[in-house]
């Protein structure tokens, strides 16, 4: 054997040895095995804005823990090849899933190219560059990889490894820091590194203090210094270029909604963004689209050209132009009166990232929900550059606002929002400003409606987007109105709710989660 091929072949070796370290750890040491997979599958999915027919390589498969979460968030849309490095893989995986055994790489994997590659604790000090370059080389142009790496500066898994070594259980790993990671991703020549601390529920945690940090978790992991106490670390990167077409496809694939929505989208200084965002909608979910209202309030830049451009080429484009005085609030109501669909979608010009996951809004309305609201502290959301101000602000008003209003949910005043409407019909619209989305979220709620909250990712504006208006200070006041007046309507049947009607109490529903369809029976598997 050359030196060459028996580098390869030690790479092999040691991508085996880890493999087998983290299934070890998942099958004995990990209560919440089944739930951390699930999340990481969701995360994954969010991160990279998932299509179908987008290829999917996951290296170091190993017992297909991870595996089959994968399938199942991707509704088994996506060809997933499952690469193990042991002796043997899983051996009942779904339809979608093409298991691949290894003893190297690239190995069986050589010429192919992928859309997007994950692995779970598969770095190491050792031989990290060389695992980088063989996944530059297996991805397509623009392609994207996701890590998720035991978290080096984590205190709890520092001192059990000191422990581990002291009774003979050594941790052979040699965990990779940020700092490295970022240096080799960039001597390699990816693009877009970044990498974020992720999951604070990891044992010894009890039951009741999983569910509690799980709950906490988004907030732990944005809040400086306390984040580095993290479980892991979610590491992205991309080959170039930075932007690649991706698919057309629909993903309008609910007949009863066809041609009965109305988008309603408000606009100040919008130029860089409304255009992709409504082309983008029209190629996703076109045959939903009864039509489109971008609202533009009273925009400086040349949000209007490019509306009445949009316009001309689409009958179904139907911009409203406001005089002041301007506000988002009243853009939205403004849009709100004016749809004429059955259903009326609301959201933000920034949103153009996450329209693949839009598909699971209009699920949800299909399944009978009146109102059904994108999540972004769920707990299979991603929060990536999310000021921690605001998510403190954002838990501390939902939480007081539970307890006012003694109803359940988790992120009502997001203005992603799928609304009936008859919903619509019934709602007070006061605010002029942000608060205008707690009025959307919450009166439904008070009112009777069932609502529905479904995960999204929420990646802040990157430079090429502009920047937002929204200013913490200046519009924390308007959603304390809402929740006064709102109370003031249930314990005194007063104020200006006061007239908010109430519908049939059977029809007062609300579910936190959006649950994807059951995974396909695969190879083997038991009925």
């Amino acid at each position: 054997m050359d030196g060459a091929a028996g580098a390869v072949s030690l790479l092999g070796d040691a991508l085996a040895e880890r493999e087998a370290v983290r299934d070890r750890y998942a099958r004995e040491r990990d209560p919440i095995a089944a739930d951390r997979m699930t999340w990481r599958a969701h995360a994954f999915r969010q991160m990279v804005h998932l299509l179908p027919g987008e290829s999917i390589l996951e290296l170091g498969s190993g017992a297909g823990y991870f595996t089959r979460a994968l399938a199942r968030v991707t509704r088994g849309e996506n060809p997933i090849t499952a690469v193990t490095f042991g002796a043997a893989g899983a051996a009942d995986l779904p339809p979608a899933v093409t298991p691949v055994g290894a003893d190297d790489l690239p190995g069986p994997l050589a010429g192919r190219r992928f859309d997007f590659i994950v692995a779970v604790d598969l770095l190491d000090r050792r031989d990290c560059g060389a695992v980088l370059q063989l996944v530059h080389e297996l991805l397509e142009p623009g392609g994207q990889v996701l890590f998720y790496q035991s978290n080096p500066w984590n205190a709890v898994l520092k001192l059990r490894r000191v422990l581990g070594g002291l009774v003979g259980r050594r941790d052979p790993r040699r965990l990779v820091s940020r700092p490295q990671l970022y240096e080799l991703m960039s001597e390699v020549g990816f693009i877009r590194v970044f990498a974020v601390f992720n999951d604070f529920v990891y044992p010894p945690l009890t039951r009741g203090l999983v569910w509690l940090f799980r709950n906490l978790s988004i907030l732990m992991e944005n809040a400086p210094g306390l984040r580095t106490l993290a479980g892991s670390i979610l590491v992205h990167a991309q080959v170039p270029p930075r932007t690649v077409p991706r698919s057309s496809a629909s993903l309008a694939t609910q007949p009863s909604l066809a041609g009965r929505v109305s988008v309603v989208i408000p606009c100040h200084n919008e130029e860089m963004n409304v255009g992709p965002l409504v082309d983008r909608l029209r190629a996703l979910y076109g045959e939903y689209l009864h039509e489109i209202i971008p609202v533009d309030d009273n925009s400086r830049d040349g949000t209007r050209a490019v509306l009445e451009r949009l316009a001309a080429d689409d009958p179904r484009v139907r911009p409203i132009y406001r005089t002041p005085p301007n506000g988002v609030g009243r853009a939205i109501a403004d849009g709100y009166r004016a749809a004429t669909g059955d259903w009326i979608l609301s959201m933000d010009c920034d949103f153009q990232h996450l329209l693949p996951e839009l598909r699971e809004l209009f699920d949800a309305a299909e399944q009978g929900y009146d109102v059904v609201v994108g999540s972004r502290f769920s707990r299979h959301s991603v929060l990536l550059n999310y000021p921690f101000q605001k998510i403190v602000a954002n838990r501390g008003f939902h939480l007081i606002a539970q307890l006012i209003l003694r109803r359940r949910f988790r992120d009502l005043t997001n203005n992603l929002k799928l609304v009936r409407r008859e919903v619509v019909d019934r709602l007070a619209l006061l605010e002029p400003g942000f608060a205008i989305n707690a009025e959307t979220g919450l009166q439904p709620l008070v009112m009777g409606f069932s609502v529905r909250e479904v995960p999204i990712s929420w990646i802040n504006r990157t430079p090429d987007m502009g920047t937002s208006s929204f200013r913490l200070v200046q519009v924390g006041g308007g959603y304390w109105r809402v929740l006064g007046r709102l109370w003031r309507r249930l314990a005194l049947r007063s104020g200006p709710y006061a007239a908010l009607p109430k519908v049939a109490d059977h029809r007062a529903t609300w579910r936190s989660e959006y649950t994807p369809p059951p995974e396909p029976t695969g190879r083997g598997a038991r009925p």
